[in-house]
Formats: C-alpha cells, sequence, structure tokens
C-alpha cells in the first residue's frame, strides 16, 4: 500500500485544510509512522465467532472498588464483564498467584478459593463450579469449569477458564455470574420454544438438531430457565444455517442467538451508525450490519460498481486485509498527535472472519471525558470508532462517485481501476485525533474536525475529534465525531469540491463560504437519499450528535428555517466566519431543492436508494437526485479557485443546461432570486464582503415595495434604510429614504414572505413581520420607526464604565460599549436623555457581537460568552439636588428576565444576540441606566457548573473563563412608544 507517509515526503503540493470548527492550539510532533498490515497470508481457519452471537439481554452490573482494587494489587490487566465478574485478568510481569498444587485441577480450585471477593462470587456462585476439562497446553493446561443454576447448568455463560503451569496462574478468563440461585421454573414447553426459535431464524421449516432446558445468566434478572434450540436448514449444501438459540421458558423472548456456521467469507460486514449513535445518549448499540453481498442477518447490502472490489480488499493482491484497509480509504487512530500528517499508529485489531462488528461500549460519553478512558481494556471503542469511520468514508467514495467524483475527475484512491487521474491518494482517516495528546490544557484536538486535500495523487487526511465542553468556548457533550455522519460526510466533501473545482492541483477558495456550505448540503443529501435522515428539519441539521442540538446543531440556523439571504454575507464576525456566511448559500440551495422536488417529487424510499447507488438514471430519479447531481456538476464548470456565490449559481444554472437542457432554469433562478441571488446581484469579486443582493428573476413578475418609515408623528423619517431578513450589522440595504445615496425608497422581490429590518440615526431600529408579498403587486411597506430617546443623534449623552460608551447610543449593532477584565454584574452605562424628563414605556437591547478592530481600544477578540444576557433598567429625574450621577440617586423599574438573550449549548449565536424589544413600566426620567446582571458566560444556565470528569479542565464557565469577567452592549435604546 502507498502509505501517506510516503506520498507526502518531499512534496510540494498545494494543501487545503478545511475546518469544521476551529479549535485554539497547535499540532504535536510526533513521528510519523505507516499503519500496520495484518500478517501474511491470514485466512478463516474456523475459530468461533463471538461476534455472530446476537445477544438481547440488558442491563450491566460494574465490579466493585474491592474488586478493581485486588486485581491491581495482584498485577492483572482487568477486563469486566456485564455480569460483575472478571472478563478476562491478564498477568502483566509476574503471575497472577503462585504456590499452588501442581496439579491444575487443584491448583485452579484453591485460587477460586482464595480469589473469591475478586472474582465476584458469592458462596454459592463459587460451590456451584463444576470441572469440565483440563487441556494440557505444553506444559501447563488450561482448566475450565461451569457453574450451575440448581438442577440446571449454564447455557450460555457461567464459565471460568484458569491457565495454570507449575503451580502458578497466568491468565484467567470468565463469563460467571456472581450467584449461582436456582431460576424460577419454566412455563412454556419444548415445543413453544422450537417455533419461537423458527420464527426468530426466519425458517418456519429448520429441522431442530437438539433442544436442552438450561440456566442463561442475566445482569437484571439473575438465571433465567431457557430452552437452548439448536436448528438448520440446507445442512449439506453449500452454504448451510444453523442457528443456537436461547428462548427464555417463562416469556418466551430470544435471549441470545448465535450463528454457528463457520466459513471462510468472501463477504465483509461492518456494523456501523448509518447517521449517528442516539442522540439521546443512551449507549444503546442501534449500529447496523452492511455486508457486502446479500446474506442473513444483514441490514443492508453496501457492495456495487463504484467500489469493483470490496472495502477492505488490497487491489495490489486482490486478498482482504482483514481490518480497516482498503482501495478507498484506510482508517487508523492518531492518539499521540494532532498533527494532521502524523500517519496514525494502528488500524483495526484484524478480524480473521472479516466480521468488522467490534464492542461499543459508548465509553468517551459514558465515562463523561474522562483521559483515564485511554488506558482501560475498551480503548474507549477505538476499534468501532475506525470501523465506523472506515465505512463512511467508503460510502461517501461510492455515493460521490455515482455522482460524477470518479478518477477522471481526481478521486481519492490507492489504485485506480479506470481509466483518469493519479493514483496514490486513499483517504487516510484519523480517528480519535490527538486524543491523548490534544486535549486539556489547550483543547487543540477537541470538538472539531478537518480535511487536509493535497492535490490529486497525495493522499488527503481527514481528522475526526472527540468531543468535550470547554469552559468559555463550546459546550459540546462528551462523543466522538467518528460516530456523526454528518460530520464525517462534511470532511469528506472538501476533498471532493477541492478536487473537482478548479481542476485536481489548485484546491478551492470561496471566502464567502460556499466550500463549508457544499459539505453541508451534501452531507445532508447523502443521509436523505439512503433513508438515514433524522425526520423533518433535523434531517438538515450538521452535527446534531456531537453538539446535542437538534435544531442547529454546529451552525446558526437549521437551513430549513434560515431568514438569511445574499445581503448578509458576512454578518456574523467580518473574516471569521465563513461557515455563517456559507449558511446564506445553504439556505438558497434548500430553496432550489425544494423547488426540484415539487416539480419531480421525492419518489419513494427504494428509489432514492437505487438512484443514491447509481442504479436509476438521474433522469428518472426524483427531484433532490436531480439538484444534487447538477451541484456536482457545477463543480466542474467552476475553473477558479476563488469564487463568490454569484459565480457558484451561474454554474449550477450552467450545470442544468449542459445536462438537463435548460429544463429547469426557472425554478432555479426563482429560487435564488427569493435569496437575493437574484439577475442583479452583483459581487465585486470573490472576497466582497458586502456584495449587493438582487432579488428579481428572469422568469417571474415581482412586487415592488416602496418603503415609508414615519415616526411617532406619521412624519417621514429620512435616513432610514431598509433590510431584508434580520440583520443590519454588516448587511446592506435594499432600500431608503436618504437622498445622498444611489438607493431609492423602492425594491422589487419575487413573490414570496419576506422579513424586514429598518434602521435610523435617531430611530434605532425596527422589526416588520413577515410579509407576503404576490407576483406584479405594488405595495408600500409602512414602518413605524419613533424616536430613540437615547440616541446620540437626539441629543443624548453617556457615561458610565468601560469604554466606547457612545456606541451604546449610535443607533448601529455594528459597534458594541465593552467593560473588560473585572466582574460583570453590576456595571453600567448611564444615558442622559436630554432636556426635559421623558416618558419610557419601551426600551431595545441588542448583545449583537463585532468584530475584532486592532486600532480600538476594545482589541480583544469578540468572544460569543462576553455579550449580554439579563440586564436592568434603572431611572433617575435630575432635580436642583439629584444630579444623577450616584448610583443612590436611581430606582431599579425593570430587571428583564434570566434569558433575555437567550443562548444554549453549544454557544451563543448570532441570531439570539440581535436587538429585541422590551416592554418596561411607563417611567418619567430624565436619565436612563442600563445595568449588568449576568453575561451569556455567568448566566447561561448550559454554561455553568462541572460537565465532565476531566481533571485537567474545569468547565463552569463563571468560574472558569476569563469571558465572566467581560461584557458588551451593542445598542441601548429607548422609546416612548
Amino acid at each position: 500500500m502507498r502509505t501517506p507517509s510516503r506520498a507526502l515526503a518531499g512534496t510540494t503540493a498545494t494543501i487545503v485544510a478545511a475546518v469544521l470548527v476551529l479549535a485554539a492550539g497547535s499540532g504535536g510532533n510526533a513521528a510519523p509512522g505507516s499503519p500496520a498490515r495484518a500478517p501474511e497470508g491470514v485466512k478463516v481457519h474456523g475459530d468461533e465467532d463471538h461476534a455472530k452471537i446476537k445477544d438481547n439481554r440488558r442491563g450491566r452490573i460494574a465490579p466493585t472498588s474491592q474488586q478493581k482494587a485486588q486485581a491491581a494489587e495482584a498485577g492483572a490487566e482487568a477486563r469486566w464483564n456485564a455480569l460483575g465478574t472478571p472478563a478476562a485478568l491478564t498477568a502483566t510481569e509476574e503471575p497472577l498467584a503462585t504456590g499452588l498444587a501442581a496439579d491444575p485441577v487443584a491448583a485452579a480450585k484453591a485460587y477460586v478459593a482464595a480469589n473469591r471477593d475478586m472474582l465476584g462470587l458469592t458462596a454459592e456462585g463459587a460451590d456451584a463450579l463444576e470441572v469440565l476439562t483440563s487441556a494440557p497446553l505444553g506444559e501447563g493446561a488450561a482448566v475450565v469449569m461451569r457453574q450451575k443454576f440448581g438442577d440446571l447448568v449454564a447455557g450460555v455463560d457461567g464459565l471460568l477458564s484458569v491457565g495454570v503451569r507449575d503451580g502458578k496462574v497466568w491468565y484467567v478468563s470468565s463469563s460467571l455470574s456472581r450467584d449461582a440461585g436456582a431460576p424460577a421454573p419454566a412455563t412454556l414447553t419444548a415445543a413453544d420454544a422450537e417455533r419461537i426459535a423458527r420464527t426468530d431464524a426466519g425458517i418456519p421449516n429448520a429441522t431442530i438438531l437438539a433442544t436442552k432446558l438450561v440456566a442463561v445468566p442475566t445482569a437484571d434478572q439473575g438465571a433465567r430457565a431457557a430452552y437452548r434450540v439448536t436448528l438448520g436448514d440446507g445442512l449439506n449444501s453449500a452454504e448451510p444455517i444453523a442457528y443456537t438459540t436461547h428462548v427464555d421458558a417463562r416469556d418466551g423472548s430470544v435471549l441470545v442467538r448465535q450463528n454457528i456456521v463457520d466459513s471462510h467469507s468472501d463477504n465483509p460486514e461492518w456494523d456501523v451508525f448509518p447517521n449517528s449513535p442516539p442522540t439521546s445518549y443512551s449507549s444503546a448499540d442501534t449500529r447496523k450490519t452492511w455486508c457486502w453481498t446479500p446474506q442473513r442477518g444483514c441490514d443492508e447490502v453496501v457492495g456495487n460498481p463504484a467500489s469493483p472490489l470490496p472495502w477492505d480488499v488490497d487491489p495490489a493482491t486482490g486478498e482482504p486485509t482483514f481490518t480497516t484497509r482498503g482501495n478507498n480509504a484506510f482508517a487508523v487512530h492518531n492518539w499521540n498527535s494532532n498533527d494532521p500528517f502524523t500517519v496514525g499508529t494502528e488500524l483495526a485489531t484484524p478480524s480473521p472472519t472479516r466480521e468488522y462488528q467490534y464492542p461499543w461500549t459508548n465509553q468517551w460519553h459514558r465515562e463523561q471525558c474522562a483521559p483515564t478512558a485511554f488506558d482501560t481494556p475498551t480503548r474507549n471503542d477505538i476499534d468501532a470508532a475506525r470501523a465506523n469511520l472506515f465505512a463512511q468514508h467508503n460510502r461517501m467514495h461510492d455515493w460521490s462517485y455515482n455522482l460524477g467524483f470518479t478518477e477522471a475527475t481526481w478521486n481519492m484512491q490507492d489504485e485506480n481501476p479506470r481509466p483518469g487521474g493519479l493514483p496514490n491518494d486513499p483517504e487516510q482517516g484519523n480517528a480519535q485525533a490527538g486524543g491523548i495528546s490534544g486535549g486539556p490544557p489547550d483543547f487543540a484536538a477537541r470538538n472539531n474536525a478537518n480535511q487536509i486535500t493535497p492535490e490529486d495523487g497525495v493522499a488527503p487526511i481527514t481528522n475526526m475529534y472527540l468531543w468535550q465542553p470547554i469552559a468559555g468556548v463550546f459546550y459540546a457533550p462528551c462523543v466522538d465525531g467518528d460516530y456523526d455522519m454528518s460530520v464525517i460526510a462534511h470532511e469528506y466533501t472538501h476533498a471532493i469540491t477541492n478536487r473537482m473545482i478548479a481542476g485536481p492541483d489548485a484546491g478551492l477558495s470561496s471566502p464567502q463560504g460556499m466550500s463549508e456550505s457544499w459539505s453541508d448540503l451534501l452531507s445532508v443529501e447523502y443521509l436523505a437519499e439512503h433513508g438515514y435522515a433524522q425526520r423533518g428539519s433535523r434531517g438538515f441539521t450538521i452535527g446534531e450528535y456531537v453538539t446535542s442540538d437538534e435544531n442547529a446543531g454546529i451552525r446558526n440556523y437549521n437551513m430549513t428555517k434560515s431568514p438569511l439571504n445574499y445581503s448578509s454575507v458576512d454578518y456574523d464576525f467580518v473574516g471569521l466566519q465563513v461557515h455563517a456566511s456559507g449558511e446564506v448559500w445553504s439556505a438558497a440551495n434548500y430553496d432550489v431543492r425544494a423547488a426540484f422536488l415539487k416539480r419531480y417529487g421525492d419518489g419513494n424510499a427504494a428509489l432514492q436508494k437505487a438512484c443514491a447507488n447509481g442504479k436509476v438514471p438521474v433522469t428518472k430519479c426524483p427531484g433532490n437526485r436531480r439538484w444534487i447531481q447538477l451541484v456536482l456538476d457545477s463543480f466542474l464548470l467552476m475553473a477558479n479557485s476563488a469564487n463568490s456565490q454569484v459565480d457558484a449559481r451561474d454554474a449550477l444554472l450552467g450545470a442544468d443546461r449542459v445536462r438537463f437542457g435548460g429544463k429547469n432554469q426557472d425554478l432555479i433562478w426563482n429560487a435564488f432570486a427569493k435569496r437575493g441571488l437574484g439577475e442583479t446581484a452583483l459581487s465585486n469579486g470573490a472576497t466582497d464582503a458586502d456584495p449587493r443582493p438582487g432579488f428579481t428573476s428572469p422568469h417571474a413578475r415581482e412586487a415592488t415595495v416602496t418603503f415609508r418609515p414615519v415616526d411617532e408623528n406619521g412624519k417621514a423619517v429620512t435616513g432610514a434604510k431598509l433590510f431584508v431578513g434580520d440583520y443590519q450589522a454588516r448587511a446592506v440595504p435594499v432600500a431608503d429614504t436618504d437622498p445622498a445615496t444611489p438607493l431609492t425608497d423602492q425594491v422589487s422581490l419575487v413573490a414570496g414572505t419576506y422579513g424586514f429590518i429598518a434602521q435610523a440615526p435617531g430611530h434605532g431600529h425596527a422589526r416588520v413581520s413577515a410579509t407576503s408579498l404576490r407576483s406584479g403587486e405594488s405595495e408600500r411597506l409602512y414602518v413605524r420607526m419613533p424616536r430613540n430617546l437615547a440616541s446620540a443623534t437626539s441629543g443624548a449623552t453617556v457615561s458610565g464604565d468601560g469604554i466606547n460608551l457612545a456606541r451604546i447610543a449610535d443607533d448601529d449593532e455594528a459597534t458594541n460599549w465593552a467593560s473588560l477584565g473585572s466582574p460583570v454584574a453590576g456595571k453600567q452605562v448611564t444615558v442622559d436623555l436630554s432636556g426635559e424628563a421623558q416618558r419610557v414605556r419601551r426600551v431595545q437591547v441588542s448583545a449583537m457581537l463585532r468584530p475584532q478592530i486592532t486600532t480600538d481600544p476594545d482589541a480583544g477578540a469578540q468572544s460569543r460568552f462576553s455579550a449580554l444576557r439579563q440586564f436592568r433598567v434603572s431611572a433617575c429625574t435630575a432635580t436642583a439636588t439629584v444630579t444623577c450621577s450616584a448610583a443612590t440617586d436611581f430606582k431599579a423599574v425593570y430587571t428583564s428576565k434570566r434569558d433575555a438573550f437567550p443562548a444554549v449549548a453549544p454557544r451563543p449565536r448570532a441570531p439570539q444576540l440581535i436587538v429585541r424589544s422590551f416592554d418596561i413600566p411607563s417611567t418619567t426620567a430624565t436619565h436612563l441606566r442600563i445595568e449588568v446582571v449576568t453575561n451569556q458566560c455567568t448566566g447561561g444556565p448550559d454554561y455553568a457548573g462541572e460537565q465532565d470528569a476531566d481533571p485537567r479542565a474545569a468547565t463552569d464557565c463563571a468560574t472558569a473563563s476569563p469571558q465572566a469577567q467581560n461584557v458588551r452592549i451593542a445598542e441601548f435604546q429607548a422609546y416612548s412608544r
């Protein structure tokens, strides 16, 4: 195999790194290594395959602290089973016990008697052991014992194996039950059990080979009487089927079923979370079994012509690798380096049977990010993580191949079985990258995922990280990103766009965020077409599992509910939030997709999957498949690395003309126009942070809106601006009443429902509720904009704590006041309303953040956690004796709710911080004071308390983050109406 370490050596390739969530910190410096190969010539030898067991028992008994301490004292490396007894005790250097009898059986019995507490056995449980065999192992022996439960022998589990030699114990393994009490008697007959077993196996005419009443120990119900039914069909054929099924003799449930056919397999299997584990974060194992070709017990067949060989086959030899390595991808773990160019140290544990069905215990979440997880026998479920990542990368390879990401368009493969492109570049997946080295204190490898895409022929790398709450930065659950397919597919798509756009070598630059958007769009579409997506809007959430937010995930908006349009590019931290800018493109493409579905329908699940697997021509597929096909087609039509959203829109329109003869120009144009990407939209290059929106389409009759802002007396307001959507800061207006600008007071928009916000000096902000516009109509949009009594334009003056005081009264959300470096509670700004006392009935407040400005006294980066959360308004009326300069001069008139700006995990978002209106008791005053009660850090419940078990890092924002000392407010406005 050509490893990335070899491919990258000495290269001068252009490297493009795409990051899902930026996490500060530098990478590690571990030396690169090469992925391990399975031993040469390894084949299936017919060994017992426990991966074939389906165990429906529930519950788990944890070992006691005494058991753990005694095992450690004995120098044993211990693993524990679900019954609370040792799954394995392995001697490290010294034997587990010495000075025992030379006879192996006597030595084993003496060991049990001396170590009953460590083994977790009651006296009855120990006495119930019977010797099954003492098998010579060279000069030693393996003594195997089995428990009895009353008169019934254990049919499943209940076994102890002791490896002894010369009176020394070197290895112990067990599936013992703590107690051996007799189970409740059977109430079903053997015939009942045989019928149930046949039904469960799906073989109604199966031959019954044997039936016996036994005991099956469970963690939560003690031992259960059960019938062990052995059955089969076609036992002398080339493909025999046979199972041993344990049927509960009282309630008829199938406790355990085992496939007892052992053979060399040409049909590899993977246990995979098709989307993600349960978002309830339970430890229920909901993985499905994917198989290369059809067979019994397979949940989904994944073999298809996009991969001529099964995923685990080395194309150089044509033989299986028996691990997470194949032609399209390989998956390793990279715990001790968060350097993306360091090749991981290990492939998954080899599976001679090619059944990649590794245990998953949900350890990272269950143990709440405890760093000790890496040192346990389960190793933080790393085998399951590697297998999941490997299978998902292969699915993305095959799905995108059928959409056109092939050898000819520079895809990622070790060997290219078909013409085009260069070989030597399978996708390297680093599971749990930097898991050890990239944790606290710098968290360099947490809450993130990235894709590094060199030129064609040089292997790309993706790093999947663990997720963990970080004080004042990001509050993620303790989960492993290797199981969130929306994140995995997002990163893989970065490789697709970097290879397909602008040829195989240049890479992609999209300052207006399309790269991030395309990755989101392909991710949700892959899940939708295969039937893996959550229902409703949750099917369009990126990162629900890794963030715990089913609505927006890692973004500001769910793309089905976004108010964004092209006037809002760079609305969230200029130059720092390309992900947020990309949400504009996602919203537009969601609308295009919906229009295609309306025209061509959504078919059914079978047709969707057939189209996803390339088995049906796209011209016979549902609308969403036609749309996503055009998206990938459009990549090849962009010859430039740097593209604006206008460029990308035109490429999609061009793709429709090339593939479908332009049959869909109308619906594409109309959908884009509604999002401000219509025919008059203009970007001054790809880096334009303020492109001109356009809401007209060559295929529509637009509505004409005339902007009419009026004050509290009905008089026209001059200098007012009208914005489409929810944002004023860093957004581009579509109309105004300022004679000094090129804009007019009219704007044309395709039919639809729109929200607006207006802003004017001296008047602050006014939101306009959703307004429906019909084709061809003319409408006057009257917007009430009363005088802002707290505006500097109206004559108000500002004093108080902190810096940039005047900016709280400038009617502009693009600026903010700040108080830095001291406790936030009680920090205040006082506004002299000027003139006589004013009656105030309403205030408006904005906690919107602005970009970092290096020339400003407030040069620090703008943290979302420093934004205001709860505030208090106090009033004072100046008199000859009251100057309204002391705190005692003011009386509190209003205290907001605790969640006035209601941000939740994983972090505050722009939509939760923009200007809001609050009715207050009618108050007459010459001065108003806004006082900070909490900021997001100190007042957000989702950011409070200790949220993990990592002793290296505290998570309580109020005590563990510097943002507890900082607060910012963008606007404080006051109105008499």
